[in-house]
């Protein structure tokens, strides 16, 4: 008899705590083959002349799947890394490693939803079952007061029921012991320069990728001395710039959105919340509204006639306007110097993104999708729900936007004119 075999394939959810995929292989089969797929899509030049993946979240990626390779290495297995789109090699390993399923994260992107079709159509010739998994998100959609059709477009409604009905689920164990499928040759890990980058140069403040380096950073994120713990202060717009920093290992899933809740609320209960602890959670949970609007909406999110067709045949090249935003030469000191922190490191907190976004949009004049595509390249942190429907509501064209409370225009214009005179005063 045929053992049962089932391929793990990982995306976004380079964990081993709170991986019901994981948890679930591991329980239904007597061998795991996991497996990642350095898919060469994502890092290709996209239609506005950018990167679809820029070096920083690259070399994060990297050391992501480095870390979760190691873990795997401690329960004496591997992972099977494959330099390829999965839809052109999932038949291959389910013949090669005799497997009876694949198991997924599903994703709400478009593009991250058509290869987990292409997946799905190739697996279906052998009869062979893809199975979803959704963990990506403080709630599941089950446990959600309301189906999918029914979510509220407007943030501030889909909170207050959230919070109210809804309850947030205890993290799956991490796994004690794991049962690999035999394999000799598991695959080389790539370097920058094997997924079409230069010379790699230094990264000032970069952030370590890896499931241990984003508990390690959590844990002395909630130690009494951190600054988490007190209010922040700034200059001229920083003062809501507070960043917990946990987003980058969010996005490629190292850390798991319920970890970081109970770890948060574990801290609550020790010495009481404040305005950063509440920033972090609200941070949360506007990453499951962005994620269950695209599985509510898709395309539809964008209220923008022939948005599909500026998307697929941009402007190009950028005006002078998006180009010296882009180098942080637009002669405002506070854009300026977020724009090249953001170039520098990949990293600036969301109230610097909500400032240098409002000046591309509604000062420079540039369409808002330049702006997203920018970011998509140069964030160590980018997730294309949140990217995308961040900036759409700062344009003002995605479903959330013109309610009180989802974007405030006018005080980052303020933000913008008070940086500005003082740039005019020090000259």
């Amino acid at each position: 008899m045929k053992s049962r075999r089932i391929l793990v394939w990982f995306r976004n959810d380079l964990r081993l705590h709170d991986n019901e995929m994981l948890v679930e292989a591991i329980a239904k089969s007597e061998r795991i083959l996991p497996v990642y797929f350095f898919d060469p899509r994502y890092f290709e030049i996209t239609n506005f002349d950018t990167l679809k993946t820029g070096i920083q979240r690259s070399r994060f990626l990297i050391e992501s799947v480095r870390a979760l390779r190691t873990a795997f290495q401690r329960f004496s297995g591997d992972i099977l890394l494959v330099k390829g789109r999965p839809e052109d090699h999932i038949l291959n390993l389910t013949e090669r490693f005799e497997i009876s399923e694949v198991y997924h994260h599903r994703e709400v992107g478009p593009e991250e939803t058509a290869i987990s079709a292409a997946v799905e159509d190739a697996l279906w010739k052998q009869k062979i079952n893809l199975r979803h998994f959704i963990g990506h998100t403080l709630y599941n959609k089950e446990d959600l007061p309301f189906p999918i059709r029914d979510i509220p477009d407007v943030f501030s409604q889909f909170k207050k029921k959230t919070e109210r009905d809804a309850v947030v689920k205890a993290c799956f164990d991490t796994p004690e012991k794991i049962s690999f499928v035999e394999n000799e040759e598991w695959g080389v890990l790539p370097g920058p320069e094997d997924l079409g980058f230069g010379v790699e140069e230094s990264v000032p403040d970069a952030l370590q990728g890896g499931e241990a380096a984003g508990l390690a950073h959590l844990e002395e994120l909630l130690t009494p001395s951190s600054v988490i713990y007190y209010k922040p202060s700034g200059k001229t717009g920083d003062k809501n710039g507070f960043s917990s920093r946990l987003s980058a290992w969010l996005s490629l899933g190292c850390l798991s959105p319920r970890m970081v809740y109970w770890k948060f609320k574990a801290a609550e209960e020790r010495i009481g919340g404040n305005a950063n602890f509440n920033q972090v959670l609200l941070g949360l949970l506007w990453r499951d509204y962005y994620r269950f609007m695209f599985k509510k909406h898709g395309i539809r999110f964008f209220r923008e006639p022939g948005l599909e067709i500026l998307v697929q045949e941009p402007e190009m090249p950028d005006s002078r306007e998006v180009a010296d935003w882009k180098a942080g030469n637009t002669g405002n000191a506070l854009v300026d110097r977020y724009m090249r922190e953001l170039n520098n490191t990949g990293f600036i907190p969301h109230a610097a993104r909500l400032v240098v976004a409002t000046f591309l949009v509604h000062v420079a004049g540039g369409h808002w999708t330049k702006g997203a595509a920018y970011f998509e390249e140069k964030l160590l942190d980018y997730s294309p729900a949140s990217n995308w429907g961040n900036w759409a509501n700062i344009a003002g064209t995605g479903l959330g936007a013109g309610h009180k409370g989802a974007f405030d225009i006018e005080k980052q214009i303020k933000l913008l004119e008070t940086a500005a005179a003082e740039s005019t005063s020090v000259a």
